[in-house]
């Protein structure tokens, strides 16, 4: 048996006013996620246990059948672990993101999806800036890695995407009392003094883009421990993301980490090419994991009809492709990880639609791969790890 599970990232949403009360999903012709739905069984999905943010990190461990209330850190040492920055016991890892500073306020969390190239030039600019303070790791595009080692710190951080438009003083790292929040905060707003007049952000402006004008620290933790896939579930797997974070956690799972090019983790982002590389790891692996961010960029851009427009690639471009080429036993799961309403613009906890299909299963009465009809399929409301053991029973039959 072969399993397939394949993930449009913030893909649910809530009723809009201006798509007639419906959501994204419920608009967009998607016609290979409907099939799913109708020749397979539907349900919901809670992926944020409850107390826990809505992050990208906790609800991807909950689908791939870790508790993240036992085995997630925060999401820094996942992105470290995709890039091989090894991390000691105490030493704790950040997601720095290069931001858009304007008037003391979060105007951009992604600097206008800076690209590779210009990024790792400013990473650099702040290395050695701040060098005294700890380390700075390239990655791709707004995403990179801030390293204190050493440290037993406890802070809270927030996501910059939670803090659009506002006054940055207000969101800057907690407590301020602490000696080395204090540091780290002040790096923070001394960045713009590095980053401000570097070639790069200059030659942005003139071209009419955001500059990349300051860090932003978030989603810290210390280095996991996670037992392999293989080990807890019996299955061999590979994953296949444009995001550290996916791929972060792959590593820790054991899973083998699928590079495809093209993969940008934006809307550009090479569909086919991950539906080639996911049929050909089912050649020698059990289980597959397909990860996809672009619909979440345009959820966070608030930006409905790039939203559709990004469903319908998904469903066209990979899920189409993928339902096309395979062959033999095997289950065919979609769902998004979690919500990202286009009203808020960020993550929310609500439970996921999902859908699984096996040729060899029977179907329930659900016809379209939506927020509504989710609710009405046979498998009910489950609970994080629960979507995993589902999959891989050995039969879903009514």
């Amino acid at each position: 048996m072969k399993y397939l599970v394949i993930v449009g990232d913030g893909m649910a949403d809530c009723p809009l006013e201006e798509l007639q009360g419906k959501t994204p999903l419920q608009v967009a012709h998607k016609p290979n996620m409907d099939e799913i739905a109708a020749k397979g069984r539907c349900g919901l999905l809670m992926t944020i246990p409850k107390g826990m943010e809505a992050g990208s990190d906790i609800a991807n461990l909950s689908i791939l059948g870790y508790d993240p209330r036992k085995y997630y850190t925060g999401r820094g040492p996942l992105e470290a672990a995709s890039i091989g920055v090894e991390l000691g016991k105490n030493d704790l890892a950040f997601r720095c993101n290069l931001i858009t500073d304007e008037g003391e306020r979060i105007k951009d969390y992604c600097a206008d999806h800076i690209t590779t190239e210009e990024a790792r030039k400013l990473i650099k600019e702040v290395g050695t800036a701040f060098a005294g303070v700890g380390e700075f790791y390239p990655g791709i595009s707004y995403r990179h890695l801030f390293v204190l080692r050493n440290s037993t710190v406890e802070l809270h951080c927030t996501p910059p995407h939670d803090a659009l438009g506002r006054k940055i003083p207000r969101y800057l790292i907690k407590p301020k009392s602490d000696t080395t929040v204090k540091k780290l905060n002040q790096m923070i707003l001394d960045s713009k003094k590095a980053l401000a007049e570097h070639e790069v952000n200059l030659k942005r402006i003139e071209a009419g883009k955001n500059p990349a004008n300051m860090i932003w620290l978030w989603g810290q933790g210390k280095r996991p421990k996670m037992e392999p896939l293989k080990k807890k579930y019996g299955v061999s797997g590979a994953v296949i993301s444009a995001v550290d974070l996916l791929k972060g956690i792959g590593v820790y799972a054991g899973m083998e980490v699928i590079n495809v090019p093209g993969a940008t983790g934006y809307y550009d982002t090479n569909y086919e090419g991950k539906a080639k590389y996911a049929l050909k790891a089912l050649e020698k692996k059990d289980y597959v994991y397909v990860h996809v961010e672009s619909i979440d960029e345009a959820s966070h851009a608030g930006d409905v009809e790039m939203k559709i427009k990004t469903i319908e690639d998904f469903d066209r471009r990979l899920v189409g492709k993928l339902l096309n080429g395979l062959e033999g036993e095997y289950k065919i799961a979609v769902l998004p990880d979690h919500f990202t309403p286009i009203k808020v613009m960020t993550h929310t906890k609500e439970p996921v639609p999902f859908a699984i299909y096996s040729p060899m299963d029977k179907s329930d009465d659900v016809k379209k791969f939506d927020e509504a009809s989710a609710r009405e399929g046979s498998l009910g409301l489950i609970e994080g790890e629960e979507f995993m053991k589902l999959l891989l029973q050995s039969n879903n039959r009514c």
